[in-house]
């Protein structure tokens, strides 16, 4: 990777409605270059998806909760499950195995306080869990998909 593809990069993942065209320009190359570039990006997965990036609070999904999960399973069918599980939940944004006093960190986005019980209630009914610590997020600091690319 070079510096092109780390400009096209920074580039993309801060607007990705920006034509070819204008892309190539921004990061000094002519558009099939650059073309060539994304095209390659994407096949080896640098590039995982283009999205749109929703305002939750415009959709009236206004609480943010994060739910630390401790288990006293350490097996392979209990790791199945809870993925099965996690996987299945549209409300759950982020899922990270941590190393620690926790075993997972997840990010849940829901309308309010009783659709988060509602949740909460319908995750328990699915996986057995041995500690469940929920920290409801009261401002949103700083927010961004970009990754820090200038110190690569």
């Amino acid at each position: 990777m070079d510096r092109f593809d780390l400009k096209i990069l920074e580039q993309l993942q801060r607007d990705d409605s920006v034509s070819i065209a204008q892309l190539a320009e921004k990061v000094g190359l002519s558009v099939t270059p650059c073309w060539r570039r994304i095209q390659r990006l994407e096949k080896e997965g640098v590039i995982e998806k283009r999205i749109a990036v929703l305002n939750p609070r415009k959709l009236d999904l206004g609480l943010t909760v994060f739910v630390m999960i401790k288990t006293d399973k350490h097996n392979q069918a209990w790791l199945d499950a809870f993925q099965e599980v996690v996987q299945s939940f549209p409300e759950i944004m982020e899922v990270n195995r941590l190393a620690g006093e926790f075993d997972y960190l997840l990010k849940v986005i829901t309308r309010d306080n009783a659709a988060y019980d509602a949740f909460y209630k319908r995750l328990i009914a699915r996986i057995e869990l041995s500690n469940v610590t929920s920290c409801f997020s009261m401002e949103q600091v700083k927010k961004t998909s970009e990754l820090p690319l200038g110190e690569l």
